[in-house]
């Protein structure tokens, strides 16, 4: 049975709207792992700076409680909020609280926004270790990983969501029994790994291929020093074909390397088409490179290059190189 919910179910397990939008678009599912897979893909292939920093902006920090006049989505989220946090306020004391409130302003102060954890499960004392250890971070660090904690708690509410359909519908027998023992996925992979859709996963329909809508190959760039995409940076795709199995560490070629394609990023900092829209890409070793130094020629890095391996069993899964950059730093991690 596919799910039947709007954009304000979605906008209470993510309060970003552009999230919301695009998962209502996406929507039915079929299962709560296909909704998953696609919450995953949107938040970190789909949205931009803008709306990670409005999805960060609907959570109350830890130990407050959320405003009394609430829409029907926030009401949603708040009572979420509670139950997440219900650990951690059974744990809490007046001087934990006290510290936690402390660390809170500091921490918003350096970054610009709240401290995001998913607190399911947490204690005050293991949440306020976890800031401290946080805060020393770079804020493009620090921004990547509230993203990622982001998507751990919209994961466990889009489970709450399709629990709660489950439980309304048990009657129809529209759900199997079994509906709400789904698998919890490993959290890394979650995030880093490469999302696919299964076939499985789509009760009564007939076996499908899902064919690709975009290149398999894709890139996008996020300028977090000025908080908005790195719109115009150029981006290189090159695969390796040179007489050795793979490129090694240290050497310098002056061949092997055979560009694919090569594009500029639009203003929402994704790139162009770099390879064909093919069903399967060829298994290899591949570099993606960001011409960082025409972008911001003041900066430390005259261009970032990625290297990567694209394996046999890999063949057709979407590889998705996001790059979040500052004039002196950059990071980047393993997309869908």
């Amino acid at each position: 049975m596919e799910s039947g919910f709007e954009e304000k179910d979605f906008l209470a397990c993510c309060g970003s709207t552009k999230f919301a939008q695009e998962m209502a678009l996406a929507s039915p599912f079929a299962s709560l792992e296909q909704a998953v897979a696609a919450a995953t893909d949107i938040w970190f292939n789909m949205v931009d700076v803008s709306a990670w920093l409005q999805a960060f902006s609907a959570h109350p920090q830890i130990g407050d409680s959320a405003p009394s006049s609430q829409s029907h989505h926030q009401t949603t989220s708040a009572q979420w909020s509670k139950g997440e946090q219900s650990t951690a306020l059974a744990t809490a004391t007046g001087s934990s609280l006290q510290e936690l409130s402390e660390w809170n302003a500091r921490y918003r102060q350096k970054f610009g926004f709240i401290f995001i954890i998913c607190a399911s499960g947490r204690s005050t004392d293991e949440i306020l270790a976890e800031l401290k250890n946080r805060y020393p971070n770079r804020p493009i660090v620090e921004f990547e990983i509230a993203a990622q904690e982001q998507m751990k708690i919209t994961e466990l509410r889009l489970k709450k969501l399709f629990t709660s359909k489950a439980k309304v519908s048990s009657t129809s027998d529209q759900y199997p029994a079994d509906f709400t023992k789904k698998v919890e996925e490993d959290r890394v992979s979650i995030i880093g790994g490469h999302l696919t859709a299964n076939s499985e996963n789509t009760a009564g329909r007939t076996s499908e291929v899902r064919t690709r809508t975009r290149p398999p190959i894709t890139a996008h760039v996020l300028d977090v020093s000025r908080g908005s995409p790195a719109a115009g940076i150029e981006v290189c795709l090159e695969k390796w074909e040179g007489t050795q199995p793979c490129p090694s560490f240290g050497v310098i070629y002056t061949s092997g390397w055979k560009i694919l394609g090569s594009s500029t990023a639009d203003n929402d900092g994704r790139s162009g088409q770099l390879l064909s829209i093919v069903d399967a890409v060829d298994p290899g070793i591949y570099r993606i490179s960001f011409n960082t130094g025409k972008y911001c020629p003041s900066g430390f890095f005259p261009y970032v290059s990625i290297v990567f391996e694209i394996r046999e069993s890999q063949k057709r899964e979407h590889f998705h190189v996001p790059l979040l950059l500052s004039p002196f730093s950059f990071s980047t991690y393993r997309g869908s």
